[in-house]
């Protein structure tokens, strides 16, 4: 397995169309629906990357900004941000499309997390990302700040072992 991989090479973008089906009662895409999308790019991005068999570990905070109508073009982009031992960051952008109008918006932006896993169900090594782009050396810089903070709300991590997230507050200064 490399060592390292470009984190262009996991990129993935799906396209849907929002039917009737997909929407709620005000003609907008269900939020179920959405995520159900979400993790499917997520999950393709993370399988590229790994060339594994991957689980969903974790959604960040998803808030809806923006709905996206009935007869609307979505558009998820993802790749791996960072990768750890087993488990990888992905992050997801959605984009709403009006075809007919000629108006596209950004809707939604989360960071899902993956775990590749063995034939037995088993965490096993990935390769690290390697950033190239200044976006993907933003996201691979704040992906450890963002795993300690779920590492923390999980209860998975002492707080006082977040360096991290101490060095941006300045937790070990005397105030």
């Amino acid at each position: 397995m490399a060592k390292k991989k470009a984190a262009s090479l996991s990129q993935v973008i799906m396209t849907e169309m929002v039917l009737p089906n997909d929407t709620n009662t005000l003609n907008n895409l269900m939020g179920g629906k959405l995520m159900h999308w979400m993790d499917i790019v997520a999950a393709i991005a993370a399988q590229k990357h790994s060339n594994r068999i991957v689980v969903t570990a974790s959604a960040d905070s998803i808030s809806f900004k923006h709905p996206i109508a009935l007869g609307n073009v979505v558009t998820l982009k993802a790749f791996v941000t960072r990768a750890f031992n087993s488990s990888m960051e992905v992050y997801i952008e959605v984009f709403a499309e009006d075809i007919p109008a000629n108006k596209k918006i950004t809707t939604h932006r989360a960071f899902f997390t993956f775990v590749a896993v063995d034939q037995n169900g088993r965490p096993i090594e990935v390769p690290e990302v390697e950033p190239a782009t200044p976006e993907e050396v933003e996201l691979y810089e704040g992906a450890l700040r963002r795993r300690q903070l779920r590492l923390i709300l999980s209860k998975k991590m002492d707080p006082n072992d977040a360096s991290e997230l101490k060095a941006i507050f300045d937790l070990n200064e005397p105030k």
